[in-house]
């Protein structure tokens, strides 16, 4: 084995793990370079670099994904080794073998090993031959429809559609009978060839309420191979991963041993070199299934490095130099319990659309790991994963990591563009994930418990407070006594997707009465800062952060997470739009990846018209009336903003 010395790393890819990796290499000699697109010129991963080179023309979503323009960059810059990060290239066996004929060091598996295991149909082979039990399927190369739909009903619905290139969730469906298979392989394979550039896809039986386990994996250069223990994934929505922790509460110590037994020889079967994540399947009876391997480094890794008190991307740098493995098995120790959430600019209560916009106000908690790339003011574009943070805890045991990180979120603030900051505290909170019982059906089965409480007649009283006290023109609010005359002054606006209308009232000493629906609420505003107030309420000092866009006001109070909309000099709404006036209008930013109709088709309320594409994800969008398609506005390809008509129906009734 030669060493193969470097001495300056480009970072192809973005955000958090940019920082990330950048982190790790300075701290070891490393120079660092970062590359972006123009939805990124700006951002902190360019700014901390040493170096950074934009990506050139393809638009946002495909900038990462450009292999002759990363290459071009590492020559111009200097740098001789490549960290891709995770996702875009990450798990690309083209790009690999790229860097290799251009004389750069490639932090990660082989080509060949990307290519054996990256396509999960071929993984599922050699996992077999190995004598790895794996998940039911097909996996031939027959991709017709007819093909498709057979092989279905051969495995027996439900079954689960995946692409055979990437992760994270992408080009994957639940198909639970033959009468929606064809629209679900359609849609996989179109949202796999956007994430991946392959639309090949696989079948698998579908095993009910699994577990999601999966084992980090290291090999060397030298013959060496390691686990670092197991991870459970189970808690997810959309196939992608919301919370991850270690180790599982369903993972026994002799049970451990066999899967990371197994994880350890498929390793060394491949002379594999780096770090890589066999992911198993895990149900009722104790018995696992290979599902496929991850060759990069996981969205999860801290949750390891807290455990093992190791430095994963550390250890990719020293095998990609063509170092050992620092240590052997028996020299690896986990100690207490991690938990990680991922923190996503998403609608929990809306089937999770993903949001971007404007970050009016971030501010992370300090007594938690938190990963992330974001600042107050700061844009997220619809370009990219709707992960916008990780928030890492530890903990002696299961329950005191869990309370930390509770406590964490709370503290979190993440004001102007919807996150599922609240959803990811009920879930934690939840009786059952509290007693580590959370299978992969957990959000499905638990939806209406998860959801975000509904808003009390107190915190509708500190709304109005806040978006009169807050509004531009306001007066300073002043404490004491005050001889002038008290008008009421009356509001109306949205919160937590009801019309309140109130009146606000300043009294002559100094303090609010909010009046709603006949009931009263005495409020004071013991100070307001620019983004802070302390206000008593019913006898009670309370603290809220807020921050304001226009009519919108932002406003974190008791855990929960508010968007108020301020409609006091608004035109009253109409049922448009919901889509009631015969008008389909985009319910997110996002890029049209399928029209499903055509002028002068007939459709009924409710069925699908067209699909955008958002943060990597598919997003059907539904006529709200039965009628005749009496026009298209848009194209396959057409970017679209939130609002703008899509498609008309004829037939509408006036409301």
């Amino acid at each position: 084995m030669q060493r193969r010395p470097f001495h300056k790393v480009l970072i192809a890819n973005r955000g958090e793990i940019a920082l990330r990796v950048m982190r790790t290499a300075r701290r070891l000699g490393y120079g660092v370079v970062a590359v972006y697109s123009d939805a990124d010129a700006d951002a902190p991963h360019v700014r901390l670099a040493d170096q950074a080179v934009r990506l050139g023309a393809p638009p946002p979503a495909q900038s990462y994904l450009n292999i002759a323009a990363i290459i071009a960059a590492a020559k111009a810059t200097g740098a001789d080794a490549v960290h891709p990060g995770y996702g875009f290239l990450a798990e690309n066996e083209d790009f690999a073998q790229a860097c290799k004929e251009a004389g750069l060091v490639f932090i990660g598996p082989s080509p060949e090993a990307i290519k054996a295991m990256g396509n999960k149909a071929g993984a599922k082979v050699i996992m077999s031959c190995a004598g790895v039990p794996c998940v039911p399927g097909y996996q031939g190369e027959d991709q017709g429809d007819e093909a498709m739909l057979r092989e279905a009903r051969r495995i027996g619905f439900p079954v689960m559609i995946k692409a055979v290139a990437g992760g994270g969730g992408r080009g994957m469906r639940l198909v639970t009978d033959a009468a929606a298979f064809p629209d679900m392989l359609r849609s996989a394979r179109s949202e796999a060839a956007a994430a991946f550039g392959d639309g090949t896809v696989i079948l698998e039986k579908a095993i009910a309420n699994p577990r999601h386990i999966e084992i980090q994996v290291f090999g060397d250069g030298h013959g060496n191979a390691v686990h670092l223990g197991e991870r459970d994934c189970s808690v997810q929505r959309r196939h992608q991963k919301l919370i991850e922790e270690a180790p599982s509460p369903a993972v026994t110590p002799e049970l451990r041993a066999r899967m990371g037994a197994v994880a350890v020889q498929a390793v060394k079967a491949l002379n594999y070199e780096g770090a890589g994540t066999l992911e198993f399947l895990l149900d009722g009876d104790g018995q696992f299934y290979f599902m496929e391997m991850n060759t990069r480094l996981q969205v999860e890794h801290p949750v390891t490095e807290a455990l093992t008190g190791l430095d994963l991307v550390e250890w990719q740098l020293r095998v990609a130099a063509g170092e050992p493995l620092p240590l052997r098995q028996e020299e690896i120790g986990f100690v207490g319990h991690a938990i990680e959430v991922r923190l996503c600019s998403e609608d929990a209560d809306h089937d999770f659309m993903p949001q971007s916009g404007r970050m009016a106000l971030w501010q992370m908690p300090e007594a938690l790991r938190v990963e992330h790339a974001l600042e107050s003011g700061a844009e997220i574009p619809p370009d990219y994963d709707s992960m916008i943070a990780k928030l890492i805890s530890h903990g002696r045991t299961r329950e005191e990591s869990r309370a930390r990180l509770i406590a964490g979120l709370e503290q979190a603030i993440a004001l102007g563009v919807t996150t599922n900051r609240s959803f990811l505290t009920c879930c934690l909170r939840h009786p059952a994930f509290a007693a580590g019982k959370a299978t992969t059906a957990f959000i499905a089965a638990h939806r209406d418990e998860l959801r975000a409480p509904d808003v009390e007649s107190s915190t509708v009283a500190l709304a109005a407070l806040l978006l009169s006290v807050s509004h531009p023109l306001a007066h300073p609010v002043r404490s004491g006594r005050s001889l002038a005359a008290a008008f009421a002054t009356p509001l109306r606006f949205e919160i937590g997707g009801e019309v309140r209308e109130c009146e606000l009232l300043r009294e002559r000493d100094g303090t609010f009465r909010v009046t709603q629906d006949g009931a009263e609420h005495r409020c004071e505003v013991v100070s307001l800062a620019a983004d802070t107030a302390r206000v008593r309420l019913a006898g009670i000092l309370e603290s809220a952060r807020f921050a304001r866009d226009g009519d919108r006001l932002f406003v974190q109070h008791r855990g929960q997470t508010l968007q108020i909309h301020d409609l006091t000099l608004a035109r009253p709404q109409s049922t448009a739009a919901a889509g009631g006036d015969g008008k389909v209008r985009a319910a997110l930013n996002g890029r049209v990846v399928a029209v499903l109709v055509k002028p002068g088709d007939e459709v009924a309320a409710g069925q699908p018209v067209l699909t955008l594409e958002a943060m990597k994800m598919e997003h059907v969008h539904t006529a709200g009336i039965a009628g005749t398609v009496a026009a298209i506005e848009v194209a396959e390809g057409d970017q679209v903003t939130t609002g703008r008509i899509v498609v008309e129906i004829a037939g509408a009734i006036a409301s």
